[in-house]
């Protein structure tokens, strides 16, 4: 068959799931080729989550570690959690990539390596002697030593493609490789090629040529005997798109927009990883969406409360260090109680951190880091899909309750992808964005007696003028106030009115009902607990688990649960913030195990939890975590040098 088909002339061998990691130099367009295979399998039915990876550095020196970039994606024919913890396939465009990866990989895992790329210089930057293609040093895998570049370039000769073009084609070659293996048709990454490059028309040339030159190799060469099959998931009937967590937040703001009948401004600073949101706004004008690129993050801010002071819903989006500048004038919404939604797509941190990695360690930020008593609403999305729905409660709460919403996600939600089941926007609920009119009896802080939020009249109506800012109001009226006893009443009115926002009671998945240890989670951790919480179950292990969308307020129930189970642990991606509220608030003991490496949770990693938690060794090594920090600290101060150990 050719190469728009889905044959194959070999042996078909069907898989329910296979994991594969594209992994090259920066330059080398893996997370284009990752983007294209997701959306192939995606239009093939499957079940899919993806998760890439990006080098912090703009343009790292060409074929170094630092400069690696990946994409990983998991597709499979049942409903899937995560974006898997090791990959079965590795994809190598050279020997950076392969280094940085190749430990991922188990035993038995196949290889398929540009062999172009391994040469002296390339093989010397990254500390091989050898060429471990050639050197038995992969003798653990299956690995297939493929001529991607030479391929490509023969491929494009006939148009007359320059060399640099023709290798800028060679990720092509692998997609159409990879779409060939997996029964693929290819005929939609065509049209993409041509439509992406339509001013460029040699270059799409080129690229085609490469992806059916990568598919023809498959079926021609004897090297791949075996192709596999994987069929569409039995995913719940609907229209499904494939959606990334930074377009589904910007979805989710948009479609809160329209069932408030009120116009969405974004005042905003670009910040890695949630700039995106910023550039999917900026093309929904037609929804009534403007957006603001401000000169900083504190502009970005400032904009977004002007916006929302003259009746719109001002909308921010930020990482960590964006949080730390918009601090006081997020305490100026608070204390001026008017509708905000502060986007934080957390990131490692501190200062700069780790732009392009992720990391849960804003909560206790984002809860307490205003001076003065100073609480806002605080919500964490849980998967790509869901946030879509977190951005609409989000808005609903800003909205409803007069006051700056935090919605936190981070960069694995935000730049993984998995299938959205377009939802019927007929069933979500219209948001009451009502404003006083001309000629009603008004008080800028009479308040609604369910939710107290103070009475909002949109800056120029006529008779409705009023004084509103930074500075301590007198209740009802608004006017400043140094009278103590008004400030005590107005910061215990300003915390009842977060306290009594409506939230719905925690949901706990324990299948038996009697199981004595309960896993809780917050943020991107649901997918990898819920595929181990699977795991152990089919072990026959009795575990439950729960995940909180409502940080602040909490569900009311959550007490309750908590204190039903002999044992709770809270994994989390900081030093154990989530754990340290629970303790406070419940006065429960809550095990925290922490992770602050970068990178999301894998299933087996909370597989190990679980059973560590049962045997009762969990204490001790999440303490062995801080003993080994200590002796990293000694052995470097004494030049012993455990820690390129770690960072090696």
């Amino acid at each position: 068959m050719g190469p728009n088909g889905n044959g194959a002339t070999g042996d078909r061998e069907k898989l329910e799931k296979v994991v594969i990691r594209f992994a090259g130099d920066s330059g080398d367009g893996m997370q284009l080729t990752g983007d294209r295979f997701t959306s192939e399998a995606a239009l093939w039915g499957n079940d899919l989550a993806t998760q890439p990876n990006y080098p912090a550095e703009i343009r790292a020196p060409q074929g170094t570690l630092p400069g690696v970039s990946s994409f990983q994606i998991q597709i499979a024919d049942y409903d899937i959690l995560t974006a898997g913890d090791r990959p079965d396939v590795l994809v190598a465009m050279n020997p950076a990539a392969l280094k940085a990866n190749i430990g991922d990989l188990p035993r038995g895992g196949l290889v398929i390596a540009n062999s172009d790329e391994f040469t002296k210089r390339n093989l010397a930057k990254v500390g091989y002697e050898n060429n471990p293609l050639d050197s038995g040093e992969l003798s653990d895998y299956v690995v297939q030593a493929v001529a991607m570049t030479t391929l490509t370039l023969g491929a494009v000769e006939a148009i007359g493609a320059t060399k640099k073009d023709g290798q800028r084609a060679k990720n092509m070659f692998a997609l159409g490789l990879l779409s060939w293996m997996y029964g693929r048709p290819i005929e939609t990454s065509e049209t993409f090629i041509r439509e992406k490059f339509a001013r460029k028309p040699d270059i799409a040339e080129a690229n085609v040529l490469a992806l059916k030159a990568g598919w023809n190799y498959g079926e021609t060469t004897e090297a791949f005997g075996t192709t596999y099959e994987i069929a569409p998931a039995k995913l719940a009937p609907g229209e499904y798109r494939q959606i990334s967590g930074n377009t589904a937040l910007a979805y989710g703001v948009i479609a809160a927009g329209q069932l408030a009948d009120t116009q969405v401004v974004l005042g905003t600073y670009p910040i890695t990883p949630a700039s995106d949101i910023l550039h999917e706004l900026s093309k929904h004008k037609n929804f009534n969406v403007l957006t603001f690129q401000a000169e900083d993050e504190i502009a970005g801010v400032g904009a977004a409360i002007g916006a929302s002071y003259g009746g719109a819903l001002g909308v921010t989006s930020t990482s960590g260090p964006g949080i730390s500048l918009k601090s006081e004038a997020i305490g100026l919404a608070m204390m001026a109680e008017l509708p905000l939604l502060v986007i934080d797509v957390q990131r490692g941190g501190p200062s700069t951190g780790l732009p392009t990695k992720t990391e849960q360690a804003d909560l206790l930020q984002v809860m307490f880091g205003r001076n003065g008593e100073s609480p806002v609403a605080v919500l964490a999305a849980s998967t790509p899909s869901d946030c879509f729905e977190v951005a609409i409660e989000a808005a609903r709460i800003a909205l409803t309750y007069r006051t700056p919403v935090v919605l936190l996600s981070d960069g694995a939600i935000a730049n993984g992808s998995e299938p959205w089941r377009i939802p019927d926007m007929d069933s979500f609920e219209p948001i009451d964005a009502d404003h006083a009119k001309a000629g009603e009896d008004f008080q800028p802080y009479a308040r609604d007696p369910e939710t107290l939020a103070r009475q909002f009249a949109i800056p120029g109506t006529p008779g409705l003028e009023h004084r509103i800012g930074g500075l301590e109001s007198a209740n009802g009226s608004g006017a400043i106030s140094y009278h103590g006893p008004n400030h005590d009443l107005m910061v215990r009115l300003r915390q009842a009115k977060i306290d009594g926002i409506t939230v719905p009671d925690l949901e706990v998945d324990d299948p038996t009902g009697d199981a004595e240890l309960l896993i809780l989670g917050w943020g991107s951790s649901f997918g990898p607990i819920g595929e181990a919480c699977r795991r152990a179950r089919r072990r026959g292990i009795k575990v439950a688990q729960a995940h909180l969308r409502h940080l602040n307020p909490m569900p009311a129930n959550l007490g309750q649960v908590l204190r039903k189970y002999p044992n709770v642990v809270v994994p989390e991606m900081n030093l154990g913030q989530l754990g340290l509220l629970l303790r406070g608030r419940y006065l429960v003991d809550v095990q925290p195990v922490t992770k602050v490496a970068g990178m999301a949770f894998r299933a087996d990693e909370v597989e190990g939890i679980i059973d560590a938690a049962l045997d009762g060794t969990l204490a001790e090594k999440e303490s062995d975590k801080a003993k080994f920090a200590r002796l990293e600290a000694a052995t470097v101060s004494t030049g012993t040098g455990v820690g390129a150990g770690v960072n090696g």
